[in-house]
């Protein structure tokens, strides 16, 4: 299912023992574009600190009951190591957090999840990985932070971020929704990270190929408009790209 990243913000997060929190926003990696952190707004309980929880450990998206299911316990989390609120998320935490809850590390293998294209929470279908081997260096970014960020296309900017749409199967950010307000009153366009050239964090700027007649061409979305099959085969099919559903690549890490 497909997902507004704004609209699971303030979801309800039910673990295996009671309520936790809230959805507060997600941390996505740079390279295939895919959540690897849900940031949980948990009150009162376990201040001082963020709460991450992996796609590993979400099981389900409710959203007739605005809720997320997390397989683990209240004291799974709070053992779980820690990381303050106002540090980022660094490669040694993530080991320690991995280690601590037996997942496979997804940064060991060439695909979005290691060695699988999407999660797999069957311990006995897990692979191995050798250490170092065929392993990147994720760089997370944060759905709040990203947000606003210009849209920048061959002949100009067209707009900006304003949400992402994620895919609760594999947890891959499908789309960016862009915001042409400034262009066009009142449309918003997706664009596909796969189709993106570039992006400039320094900027804040995402570089497209394609022109602002193009974008401004493209099919037009809104929050009302279900996305069906058969909208994101006509989105598709103006870009002139082949479709995810059918073989998804590895996206590359975009970086400048």
């Amino acid at each position: 299912m497909l997902s507004n990243a704004k609209t699971l913000k303030g979801y309800k997060l039910d673990s295996l023992d009671g309520e936790i929190g809230k959805v507060k926003e997600f941390y996505f990696d740079d390279r295939h574009w895919t959540i690897r952190y849900l940031v949980a707004d948990t009150g009162s309980w376990l201040t001082g600190r963020q709460v991450l929880i992996s796609p590993y450990a979400l099981t389900a998206v409710v959203s007739g009951e605005r809720q997320v299911a997390v397989d683990l316990t209240k004291k799974q989390i709070e053992d779980s190591p820690s990381l303050n609120s106002d540090k980022p998320v660094s490669r040694q935490f993530e080991e320690d957090y991995y280690g601590y809850y037996g997942w496979p590390m997804y940064w060991s293998g060439p695909y979005a999840w290691g060695f699988d294209r999407s999660v797999v929470r069957d311990r006995e279908k897990w692979k191995d990985s050798i250490p170092g081997e065929k392993a990147w260096d994720p760089h997370l970014r944060s759905t709040h932070d990203v947000s606003g960020y210009h849209i920048q296309a061959t002949d100009g900017e067209v707009g900006h971020v304003e949400d992402f749409i994620i895919d609760d199967e594999t947890w891959a950010i499908r789309y960016l929704v862009v915001d042409t307000r400034n262009w066009w009153p009142g449309k918003k366009v997706l664009i596909s990270p796969q189709w993106i050239e570039r992006v400039s964090w320094g900027e804040s700027k995402v570089f497209v190929h394609h022109s602002r007649e193009t974008i401004k061409r493209s099919p037009e979305y809104t929050e009302e408009f279900l996305l069906t099959r058969e909208y994101e085969t006509e989105l598709h099919r103006h870009y002139n790209r082949q479709v995810y559903w059918i073989d998804e690549p590895a996206i590359k890490e975009l970086a400048c």
